[in-house]
């Protein structure tokens, strides 16, 4: 009976001590619960792959422990961003880069949200960037640049100061050098500087959608089809080459080219290549119907925007005020030479000794700030294409502008 009694003892003992190693361990009081696995899906330019990469990693350590984040990079082209995140909006990225002139429809499409800290971000950048960022005076976005526009680069050993005032001069001189001055003629983003200062308009309607164009005019002391002229006469020139701008950046490495259009996006590389021979201005005049006229511009902003339809709609948040806060942007602007629009940032002496940011804003006197309907681009490709190719259908000028602004017009 004692016996009996022992080995019950003993298997309840075992049966007990088993029970309270199978548990599991509480927690110590200064341990911290499991962080989640955020996973964030970005939009960017493919040049900003390492930049974006960069910041990805210091926003992880900066929100260490808060969460484990998962970041996918997709290269987007800031230009064609809409139509891509508009197809498939749900199952689109969290975050996206994108140009400011498609910041409306994003938002009527419901694409984009109000920003929370309005008043903070507002605070914080340049007003043109702001308003750049906004829809009825509603912040919908974060801006990022405000540098969205163009001017010229020249190497210092082919031209003078005088060359770069004239257009016509420009292509003359690397004519004689054997070199080429480049714009992009198949964008109709660079077209408009031929038209903008010439009494001339393009613009959006009331609508939101449709355009108002009249550089077919036959009013006026410029007339469509002098402007049409002057750029048959400047491509005819041995020293003018009609290329994209990838291939103006090409140009510049393998000593081609001389001078082009471009923006600052390619100033760190044009004084990587052409170093202390590196120079930038304002766009010139070119000839057209017995007068110089000062080349015009385009203008804007790049933005980030935050999905809508995010599942991480707070993280997203963070990320985007991340990558567009003072740190960000002056980053952005030691690694791709991009003006900021943070006030702090753009008033940087870095910034303010940089000669693509000065020559920028030397030609915002003749800029504009883009806003033109979609129907604009291609009719106006179209046209610019055929007149880089020295107008080899031989249409009449009128006839060709006719065509180029029933196309910018139409319904």
């Amino acid at each position: 009976m004692v016996r009996k009694s022992f080995f019950l003892l003993a298997a309840g003992m075992l049966l007990l001590l088993t029970a309270c190693t199978s548990r599991e361990p509480l927690p110590q009081e200064d341990e911290q619960p499991a962080s989640r696995t955020v996973a964030l899906t970005v939009w960017g330019a493919q040049e900003d792959e390492e930049l974006l990469k960069e910041l990805f990693a210091s926003f992880q350590k900066q929100y260490a422990g808060q969460a484990d984040f998962e970041f996918t990079y997709q290269a987007q082209s800031e230009s064609g961003c809409k139509d891509a995140l508009l197809a498939d909006l749900e199952g689109g990225p969290d975050v996206f880069a994108f140009a400011d002139d498609q910041l409306a429809a994003l938002a009527a499409a419901g694409a984009l949200a109000p920003l929370e800290d309005a008043a903070g971000i507002s605070g914080a950048n340049l007003p043109a960037a702001v308003e750049a960022a906004s829809v009825d005076g509603t912040l919908y976005a974060y801006p990022l640049t405000a540098d969205n526009g163009y001017f010229l680069y020249y190497n210092k050993a082919y031209f003078t100061e005088e060359d770069v005032q004239s257009f016509n001069r420009l292509v003359e001189a690397a004519a004689e050098a054997g070199r080429v001055v480049t714009m992009d003629w198949s964008s109709a983003w660079y077209v408009y500087a031929f038209f903008g200062n010439t009494g001339m308009e393009v613009k959006i309607n009331d609508d939101g959608i449709t355009n108002t164009c009249t550089w077919n005019s036959t009013e006026g002391p410029i007339h469509g089809v002098d402007v049409a002229q002057a750029m048959l006469d400047i491509a005819a020139s041995p020293g003018f080459a009609n290329l994209p701008d990838t291939e103006f950046l090409a140009g510049v490495q393998d000593g081609s080219v001389a001078a082009g259009v471009s923006g600052v996006w390619n100033a760190v590389a044009v004084e990587e290549a052409w170093g202390e021979n590196a120079g930038a201005a304002k766009l010139p005049t070119f000839d057209c119907a017995g007068q110089q006229i000062q080349m015009a511009s385009f203008s804007g902003c790049k933005l980030i925007g935050v999905n809508a339809y995010s599942s991480e709609a707070e993280w997203a948040a963070r990320l985007a005020e991340w990558i567009t806060n003072e740190n960000g942007q002056a980053r952005r602007f030691a690694v791709r030479g991009q003006g900021p629009s943070n006030i702090h940032a753009a008033n940087s002496p870095e910034v303010q000794g940089s000669p693509a940011i000065a020559a920028l804003l030397a030609q915002s006197e003749f800029s504009q700030l883009q806003r033109v309907g979609g129907k604009f681009w291609d009719p106006v490709s179209e046209f610019a294409g055929n007149m880089a190719l020295g107008n080899p259908s031989g249409d009449p000028l009128q006839a060709q502008l006719d065509k180029l602004v029933e196309g910018v017009t139409a319904r």
